[in-house]
C-alpha cells in the first residue's frame, strides 16, 4: 500500500476542492467536507460519501439544519493507487463527485461524464 500521513493526504483534498471552479463553489450552500482514513465497514472500498440534502431537492423547509457532509476516506484511496499521482487524480474525482451529489447530480450520469 502507498504511504502518505493524514495531514499530506488531507493537504490534497484541499488542493482538489481549491481546483473547483470559483463559480461553483459560491453556489455551494452548507456544506462541509471532511477526511476521514476508512469508511464505514460494510463498504471498505468506498472512496467518499455525500450526506445531506442536495441542491435541487431543498425548499422552503429547508432551513437551521446540519451542514451536508462530504466525506473523503484515506485508506481505500491510498490501497486502489500505485504511485503519488494516482492518489492526486483519484482524490481529485472523489471530491467532484461527491460536490457533484451537492449539486444533485445522480451516479448513472457522473459516470457518464468520467468521475465514477
Amino acid at each position: 500500500m502507498l504511504e502518505m500521513t493524514r495531514e499530506e493526504f488531507e493537504e490534497l483534498v484541499a488542493e482538489a476542492l481549491d481546483r473547483i471552479p470559483p463559480e461553483l463553489t459560491r453556489l455551494m450552500d452548507n456544506v462541509a467536507v471532511f477526511v476521514e482514513d476508512e469508511p464505514p465497514a460494510d463498504d471498505p472500498e468506498l472512496l467518499g460519501l455525500y450526506e445531506g440534502t442536495p441542491l435541487t431537492d431543498r425548499g422552503e423547509w429547508y432551513a437551521g439544519v446540519l451542514p451536508d457532509r462530504i466525506t473523503v476516506y484515506r485508506g481505500p484511496t491510498l490501497r486502489m493507487c500505485e504511485s503519488r499521482e494516482d492518489v492526486v487524480a483519484e482524490t481529485e474525482i472523489t471530491v467532484v463527485h461527491e460536490i457533484a451529489h451537492h449539486f444533485g447530480i445522480d451516479d448513472e450520469r457522473l459516470h457518464a461524464l468520467g468521475y465514477g
